[in-house]
């Protein structure tokens, strides 16, 4: 294992804003963490020394939301449907090749 506790560390905002100003969560953001982490389940993935998916409250890049991130790298991400999270699982989390077409910077 590396001296990272996980390889990949993944957080997907979940901010619901009061305000009816645009959020993370207005696109069913906790939905699709959970999503996510099932999958990542199902696939043998997570645990101590592989993948870790978790909520985070505001990550303060709303415009561009819904958004997730993954650590080490530091590599945002956008996604529209399961398919997309699909599609970073699948090649970011599993081939370790970053999925170009749904970075953000």
């Amino acid at each position: 294992m590396s001296d990272s506790y996980y390889q990949y560390h993944v957080f997907f905002c979940t901010n619901q804003r009061e305000d009816g100003t645009q959020c993370c969560q207005q696109y069913h953001a906790q939905d699709m963490r959970d999503y996510a982490k099932q999958r990542v389940k199902s696939l043998g993935l997570s645990g101590p020394g592989k993948v870790r998916v978790n909520s985070a409250g505001c990550l303060d890049r709303c415009a561009l939301g819904p958004v997730a991130v993954v650590y080490p790298e530091g590599t945002w991400y956008t996604y529209v449907d399961k398919e997309d999270v699909d599609e970073i699982i699948d090649s970011h989390l599993r081939q370790g090749k970053i999925v170009d077409r749904l970075k953000i910077d």
